[in-house]
């Protein structure tokens, strides 16, 4: 457009400096003649120059959408994870300063307590928690029905400690591996996403994938959680199967974080091998990783050199055992660490 603009606008000064030097001897001798064509070529000139400086494209010192946009992604990839200690102090004061105690570790009950088991009666009973009159007009206000037993979040007493340390995984793993909102994330076996709905939460749209084997896990991850955390919009990929199987998820994806929390001490051994081997060529080279929970019995049966061997045959390097806190419940978690070593 700019190069365009200019080639006119080069045309027509040229022309006029064609006219002028075509002008006839007659209008050269006489300066009462020769003024006004001069007064009319400079100002065809600056109208040209100002035709010119405004459809210059030169950088503007005002950030454009698209600017603005790039710095709020990097922002972003700056997110912080973990509460700091100032952060920990600041809810303590809060907590303090509005004269908060608790007695015998009880909380005093609601205006209408219920346990899970009366709510979930209620929803059976009333077919949901309805006001509209007649069964056909209470039965079509619900775009996803989701069954009672979810509703009342049962799903969340089936672990072996509160819902609550899901978080303390999450900012331990991502942590870790030093996880940005762009990296890929699969987990194996997420179960009723405890952890990963904070994957999801924290990653971009897409880019966390789940294998998991459960049906009611499933049920209460895609019928339950995910709705009624406003995370629909995030799509991640959560796919049934038992098989250690996957290339469903993409031949060329690669992430950047690979973790299974207490699931492979349910599988035998020669399956936990047979996924490892798959899922090296799913890991980044050398900064991506794979975490295991509780303990890597898998490998220490077979003896430490063995062990080794093995590993190095796949192209993975052992880093080590962590532990991580939680932060609300005196509880910790044993890591053991690995990433590929081979191109």
């Amino acid at each position: 457009m700019f190069l365009h603009s200019y080639s006119t606008s080069t045309l027509s000064l040229s022309s006029s400096v064609a006219f002028l030097s075509s002008s006839s001897p007659t209008m050269q001798k006489g300066i009462f003649v020769s003024v006004p064509v001069l007064v009319l070529s400079v100002s065809f000139a600056a109208a040209v120059i100002f035709l010119l400086s405004s459809s210059c494209s030169c950088p503007s010192s005002v950030s454009s959408p698209n600017d603005v946009g790039v710095s709020v992604s990097d922002v972003r990839l700056e997110e912080r994870i973990s509460p700091t200690r100032e952060d920990i102090e600041w809810v303590r004061d809060l907590i303090r300063s509005n004269g908060l105690r608790m007695q015998k570790n009880e909380l005093r009950k609601g205006i209408n307590p219920r346990t899970r088991d009366q709510q979930l009666a209620d929803l059976i009973q009333y077919k949901g928690i309805s006001h509209y009159e007649g069964e056909e007009e209470a039965n079509n206000h619900t775009a996803l029905p989701c069954p009672g037993e979810l509703l009342v979040e049962q799903h969340h007493s089936n672990y072996g400690e509160p819902w609550a340390g899901g978080r303390d995984v999450f900012e331990f793993l991502a942590q870790s591996s030093n996880l940005k909102p762009n990296s890929r994330v699969l987990e194996i076996g997420c179960g009723t996403l405890r952890v990963g709905l904070h994957f999801i939460r924290y990653l971009n749209p897409t880019h966390f994938h789940c294998l998991e084997k459960d049906e009611l896990s499933l049920m209460a991850a895609l019928r339950y959680e995910l709705p009624s955390q406003g995370l629909l919009r995030k799509r991640p990929l959560i796919l049934r199967g038992d098989d250690m199987e996957f290339s469903k998820f993409g031949l060329d994806t690669a992430y950047d974080l690979i973790y299974a929390s207490a699931v492979f001490l349910h599988m035998p051994d020669k399956l936990v091998w047979t996924g490892l081997e798959r899922l090296v060529e799913k890991l980044k080279p050398y900064d991506g990783r794979i975490f295991v929970s509780h303990n890597v019995k898998f490998c220490s049966r077979l003896g430490g050199d063995e062990c080794a061997k093995k590993l190095a045959s796949l192209g993975l390097e052992y880093l080590g055992k962590q532990t991580h806190d939680s932060l609300l419940f005196n509880h910790y978690e044993i890591w053991f660490g690995f990433r590929r070593v081979k191109p």
